[in-house]
């Protein structure tokens, strides 16, 4: 089994930066892509950010120029820098991993809210 463990969510006022973190553990022979999803109240979840275990990133349209992701391979981790935060990234922010072991199956984090205050 794999547990997926998000930090750092909160409030900030508007203009302002948050970081994110994810950390997986659990039975891990290694991790294909890691990512970064949102959900507001009342909409669907949507990505925010991904990256493979390469470093190759892809960006919501909604995030482009204002989040960087990055990993640590060695700490099975995932960072998520968000800058010049709106009113409307205030969402429940998951992160999620592709794990490989005996088989390939994403797993997902509980969740971190963040807030933006305006």
């Amino acid at each position: 089994q794999v547990q997926l463990v998000e930090s750092g969510g909160g409030l900030v006022q508007a203009g302002g930066s948050l970081s994110l973190s994810c950390a997986a553990s659990g039975s891990i022979f290694s991790i294909n892509d890691m990512g970064w999803y949102r959900q507001a109240p009342g909409k669907q979840r949507e990505l925010v950010a991904l990256i493979t275990n390469s470093g190759t990133t892809n960006y919501g349209d909604s995030v482009k120029g204002r989040v960087a992701i990055s990993r640590e391979n060695a700490k099975n981790t995932v960072y998520l820098q968000m800058n010049s935060l709106k009113p409307e990234d205030t969402a429940v922010y998951y992160c999620n991993a592709g794990v490989i072991d005996r088989g390939y199956r994403i797993y997902w984090g509980q969740g971190t809210l963040v807030t933006v205050s305006s």
